[in-house]
C-alpha cells in the first residue's frame, strides 16, 4: 500500500522500459536488414552492379575511313589527303555563362569572326554531347596553343584529321566539287548509312556524285570516359575502317589547262561575264576537258570558308558555284539547225540537191521574221544553208518538218533529255512541241514559235554539253553516248573495282548518209571563211556558229546575244568519215561582241592543244559592238 500523498512510479518505468526494448529491437532489425542488404549487394550482384558502372563509362564510336584519292586520265594526282589539326567544341561540356568568352579567345587565336563560330556551333546537326568541328587547316602553333589552354577553354578539342587537298586548285573545281560539314536534314538521312554529325561529305563535282565509294567504310572502337565527357583510353578496336576507293578521271590536267588558258583570254579580251568550254572524245563520251567561269577555289572549302565568302559566292550574280556546262540552259542558235536539216534529209523533206529560194525575211500574218543577212542569199541547197547559216531557209525547212517532228528529231540527237554524265546538278533543256506549250501555257505552237524554233530561238534551250554531245553523235557516225568524266574506278587494294565502259544511250534514227551530208556541210561552214581564218589553220576542222538572242532590245532595238561555237576533228582529215577523236564546244554569256567570240575562244584553244606556232585570232572580232544580228 502506498502511503497517503505519494504517487507510485513503478508503471510508468515499466512502460519506459518497454519502449526502450521495442526500439532497440527494431533498431537492431533496421541495421541487421541493412547489413544483409550490403552483404547481398557486395557478395551477390557486385559483379553486376560493377559491369553496369563501368558500362556507363563506355562508349562505341566511329573510325573515319581515308577519303579515297582522285586522279587524271595520264595518272597524275588532283586530290589528296594532307594531315592537319582542326579545332572543335563539344557544346555539353561549355557552359554557356563562359561561351562568350572562350568564342571570343578562340575567334582571336583563330582569326576568324566570332558569328561564324557561333554558327558553327548553333548549327550542329547532332546533339550537344557531339563535336562541332570549328576550323580546320589550323597552324600547328596555334593548335599547340589552343591544346595547351584547354583549362581556359572548356569543351574545346583539338585533333588531327585528314584535309581534302585540289593540287590545282580552282582548274578543275567544277568537275572535282569540294567537301564540306553535313547539314541537319542530310544527316537525318545518312544516319542509318554510319554518317556522323561532325562527317565531312561531297558537295558538288564527283566528290558529291561518288560520296559512297571515295568515303570508305567506317571502322568502330571501345573508348572510356571520365565524368566530364573526356575520352580516357581505347579499349578496344571493334572494326577497322576501310578506306575509299580512289578514281581516275577522264579529264585530261594538260588539255584542261590549255582549255582554261583559251577561256581566260576571251573572258578579259571580250570583258565576258561567264564562258564555257568542253572537249569530249566523240568515240566514247569521254569528257578531256571541261571549264566554267567564273569559278572559285575548292581548296577555300576543305580549309573551311568563312560565311562571308560563301554569301559573296552565293550572291554573285554570275552564280561561280554553279557548272555552267551542264546546270544552265540557254538558247542554242543556229547551232540546232543540225537538227532541223537532219530531220529534213531523213523525212526526206529535201534531198542534198534540193534548192530553197532565200529572203531577207519571211512573214506569217503581220509579224516578219528576218534572215540575219537582210539581203538573203538567193536559192541554197542544204549545204549552202547551213554554210551560210541562212534563217529563212531553216524558217522553210521547219514548215516542212512540222513542230512534232522538229522535237522528234531533237530529241533523236538528245536534246530535252539529261545527259546522265556523272556529276550532279544538270538540267534537262526545252524542246517545244504541241504538248509542252498546252502544259506550259495553255495553247498549241504558234506558226511564227515554229520557225524560231527552226533556227534554235524562241522557246528551245539546252546545256552547252547536250550541244556538244549532239555534235559529238554526228562526228562519230550517229551514237549518242553517255558523257563520263569518271573512267575508273580503283579500291584501297589496287584492284580496279570498276573499269570504263562507253555507255550507249541510242542510235540516232538518222542514215549514215544523212550524217556525212551534215558533217560536209559542217566542214563547208569554215571553208566558206563563215567562221574566219579557221580554214588557214594547218588541221582540218568542222562545225557550227550560233548566235542566239535574248532578253529585251536596246536603244537602236537590238537584242543581246549568246555566241556558240560546235565542232569536231576529223581524225586524218576526211569529214565523210566518222572517226573523230575531238569535239569541242564553246559558249559566251551575254557576249554582244562585234564577231563570233566563241569561235575565236575554240580557234585559241585548237591552236594551243596542236601545238600551233602561228596565231590566226582576230583580235578585232571581240570588241563589243552588238553589230552581230542574231541566227547564225
Amino acid at each position: 500500500m502506498v502511503a497517503a500523498g505519494l504517487v507510485d512510479e513503478r508503471p510508468g518505468r515499466e512502460r519506459q522500459l518497454i519502449r526502450f526494448i521495442a526500439f532497440g529491437i527494431a533498431a537492431l532489425l533496421a541495421i541487421g536488414g541493412l547489413t544483409a542488404r550490403m552483404v547481398y549487394l557486395q557478395l551477390v550482384s557486385g559483379q553486376t552492379y560493377q559491369q553496369l558502372a563501368t558500362s556507363n563509362s563506355t562508349f562505341q564510336q566511329a573510325i573515319p575511313s581515308t577519303r579515297g584519292l582522285i586522279y587524271d586520265r595520264n595518272g597524275l594526282l588532283l586530290v589528296a589527303n594532307l594531315p592537319s589539326y582542326t579545332v572543335e567544341i563539344r557544346p555539353s561540356d561549355l557552359p554557356f555563362s563562359q561561351r562568350a568568352t572562350v568564342v571570343a579567345q578562340l575567334a582571336s587565336l583563330l582569326k576568324m569572326d566570332p558569328a561564324d563560330i557561333n554558327a558553327a556551333i548553333d548549327g550542329n546537326p547532332g546533339s550537344t554531347f557531339d563535336l562541332v568541328r570549328i576550323a580546320q587547316a589550323v597552324p600547328v602553333a596555334t593548335a599547340n596553343l589552343i591544346a595547351e589552354e584547354h583549362l581556359d577553354l572548356p569543351g574545346v578539342e583539338v585533333s588531327v584529321d585528314a584535309l581534302r587537298h585540289y593540287t590545282n586548285g580552282p582548274l578543275m573545281s567544277e568537275v572535282l566539287g569540294y567537301t564540306g560539314a553535313i547539314d541537319a536534314a542530310t544527316l537525318k538521312q545518312l544516319t542509318p548509312l554510319g554518317y556522323q554529325p561532325d562527317d565531312l561529305i561531297g558537295l558538288a563535282g564527283v566528290e558529291e556524285q561518288y560520296e559512297t565509294q571515295l568515303r570508305g567504310t567506317y571502322g568502330t572502337e571501345t573508348i572510356q570516359r571520365d565524368a566530364t565527357g573526356r575520352q580516357i583510353q581505347v579499349l578496344s578496336t571493334d572494326r577497322q575502317p576501310v578506306a575509299g576507293d580512289s578514281l581516275t578521271l577522264t579529264i585530261d590536267t594538260k588539255m584542261q589547262q590549255q582549255a582554261q588558258t583559251a577561256v581566260a583570254w576571251a573572258m578579259k579580251a571580250a570583258k565576258l561575264k561567264s564562258a564555257v568550254l568542253i572537249a569530249m572524245n566523240p568515240q566514247t563520251g569521254e569528257i578531256l576537258a571541261m571549264v566554267s567561269t567564273p569559278t572559285y577555289n575548292d581548296n577555300d572549302f576543305a580549309q573551311g570558308i568563312t560565311n562571308a565568302q560563301f554569301q559573296a559566292l552565293l550572291k554573285n550574280p554570275d552564280k561561280p558555284l554553279l557548272n555552267h556546262a551542264i546546270s544552265l540552259q540557254f538558247p542554242e542558235g543556229s547551232t540546232y539547225k543540225l537538227v532541223t536539216g537532219s530531220g529534213a534529209l531523213t523525212d526526206k523533206k529535201l534531198t542534198p540537191t534540193t534548192l530553197i529560194q532565200t529572203h531577207p525575211y519571211i512573214q506569217i500574218g503581220a509579224d516578219r521574221f528576218w534572215d540575219w543577212n537582210k539581203m538573203g542569199f538567193g536559192p541554197l541547197n542544204i549545204l549552202g544553208g547551213f554554210a551560210d547559216s541562212s534563217d529563212t531557209f531553216f524558217y522553210q525547212v521547219a514548215e516542212m518538218l512540222g513542230i512534232q517532228r522538229l522535237a522528234y528529231w531533237a530529241h533523236q540527237f538528245g536534246f530535252g533529255a539529261p545527259t546522265k554524265i556523272d556529276l550532279p546538278g544538270e538540267v534537262a533543256g526545252i524542246v517545244p512541241d504541241d504538248q509542252w506549250k498546252q502544259a506550259t501555257f495553255g495553247q498549241a505552237i504558234l506558226p511564227g514559235e515554229l520557225v524560231q524554233a527552226g533556227i534554235g530561238q524562241g522557246f528551245d534551250t539546252s546545256t552547252p554539253l547536250q550541244l556538244l554531245n549532239a555534235y559529238a553523235a554526228l562526228a562519230n557516225g550517229g551514237t549518242l553516248y553517255q558523257p563520263q568524266v569518271v573512267r575508273e574506278i580503283t579500291g584501297p587494294d589496287g584492284n580496279i573495282v570498276r573499269p570504263f565502259t562507253p555507255i550507249v544511250l541510242h542510235k540516232i534514227a538518222v542514215p549514215a548518209s544523212v550524217l556525212t551530208t551534215m558533217r560536209v556541210a559542217a566542214r563547208q561552214v569554215v571553208t566558206s571563211q563563215h567562221t574566219y581564218n579557221l580554214v588557214n589553220e594547218p588541221f582540218v576542222v568542222a562545225g557550227k556558229t550560233g548566235t542566239a538572242e535574248f532578253g529585251v532590245r536596246d536603244a537602236k532595238g537590238l537584242l543581246p546575244y549568246h555566241n556558240w561555237f560546235v565542232a569536231f576533228v576529223p581524225l586524218h582529215g576526211d569529214v565523210s568519215k566518222p572517226d573523230s577523236q575531238l569535239a569541242v564546244v564553246g559558249f559566251n554569256e551575254d557576249a554582244n561582241t562585234v564577231g563570233n567570240s566563241a569561235t575565236e575562244m575554240i580557234k585559241y584553244f585548237l591552236q594551243i592543244h596542236f601545238g600551233i606556232k602561228h596565231d590566226l585570232r582576230l583580235f578585232n572580232l571581240m570588241q563589243i559592238g552588238n553589230f552581230y544580228r542574231g541566227g547564225n
